[in-house]
């Protein structure tokens, strides 16, 4: 017998490639899933691409998840809160939504609205002494799709002294799914394809999670809708704090980290090089005009962006390597 695990929100894009990784787990065992408008549904209709995995989605209710070990929430913002406080305290919890990952109740007004529940342990393993306390958690909030490329390239530059941490700016370009599977007019494919968008410009919610855990002090985001299913693409610029090479802090900053590939010289991050993996990958500059310190950050975001962090975070915490299950390597073409 594994460590028996449940998934909620099972029928949304993140549930999905959450229902791949569990499967595929050599130590995990998928107990429950659990859905709301699909409940009662067989998994495999739900996800076409599971045809074998043989479930039948549960109502979404704690009694459904009472046999878990470990319990992964792939709900919509502020939904996962009043759930996770009815499950008992020794059940490990990964939350891929935002509910829990800020401290400051003003911020969640601000952006998300209603109340705040709490933070909790930071899922993000790679920043310094991070890995650690989520090893000791029971409760962990994942971090936003968006806020994982930004801060995996802009924190260690702050941290280090390289970057200032105002003046921080970021145009992102993100794939569909990171908007969920909910039908939408504006995300319909005669909306989308051949087409790019901005969208929230100046007000988006990874914002108050960027500053949080980089230490920025101002952040000006511009967020856009790209026409292709999952990836990000995250440009991230900065003014530099004193003289030194940007590739060579963000090498050092991840040379143990398995999931973080700082490029080679010459080489930019493409979102299909991270494709089906859980790794980010950087490439840094300076701009030979501004002067500005420049990082590209690639991922999947249904992978390192959702899905794969959150299974690398709970590889963590049940105390297992965090690479288990997990590929660094990307599907292409």
């Amino acid at each position: 017998m594994g460590i028996r695990v449940a998934v909620v929100g099972a029928s949304g894009y993140a549930g999905g490639e959450l229902l791949r990784l569990v499967a595929g787990h050599p130590e995990f065992e998928l107990v429950t899933a659990t859905a709301h408008s699909q409940a009662g549904h067989r998994l495999h209709t739900v996800h076409p691409q599971l045809i074998g995995l043989d479930l039948v989605l549960a109502e979404t209710d704690p009694a459904a998840l009472a046999d878990a070990d470990l319990v992964f929430l792939a709900l919509p913002h502020g939904e996962s809160a009043a759930l996770a406080a009815q499950l008992p305290p020794k059940t490990r919890v990964v939350d891929l939504g935002a509910d829990h990952r800020l401290a400051d109740p003003y911020a969640w007004a601000n952006y998300y609205g209603g109340t705040h529940a709490g933070q909790w342990t930071y899922g993000l393993s790679e920043l310094p002494g991070q890995r650690e306390r989520v090893a000791a958690a029971t409760r962990v909030a994942n971090p936003g799709c968006y806020a994982t490329a930004i801060i995996l390239a802009l924190a260690p530059l702050i941290a280090a002294g390289a970057a200032q941490p105002a003046d921080v700016v970021v145009v992102a370009a993100s794939g569909v799914s990171g908007a969920g599977r909910a039908a939408k007019a504006h995300l319909l494919a005669g909306e989308v394809m051949g087409d790019l968008s901005p969208y929230r410009v100046g007000a988006h919610q990874h914002v108050p999670e960027i500053k949080q855990a980089t230490g920025a002090t101002s952040l000006s985001f511009t967020p856009v809708l790209a026409p292709m299913p999952r990836g990000i693409l995250a440009t991230v610029t900065a003014v530099p704090a004193r003289g030194v090479d940007p590739q060579a802090v963000l090498a050092e900053a991840y040379a143990d980290a398995p999931f973080v590939h700082v490029l080679p010289e010459g080489r930019w991050p493409h979102t299909a090089a991270t494709l089906g993996s859980n790794s980010c990958h950087l490439q840094a500059t300076v701009d030979v005009d501004a002067g500005r310190l420049i990082v590209v950050s690639g991922l999947d975001n249904l992978g390192r962006g959702a899905a794969g962090q959150a299974v690398q975070n709970a590889n963590i915490m049940v105390g297992l390597p965090e690479t288990t299950g997990l590929s660094a390597w990307g599907v292409t073409p």
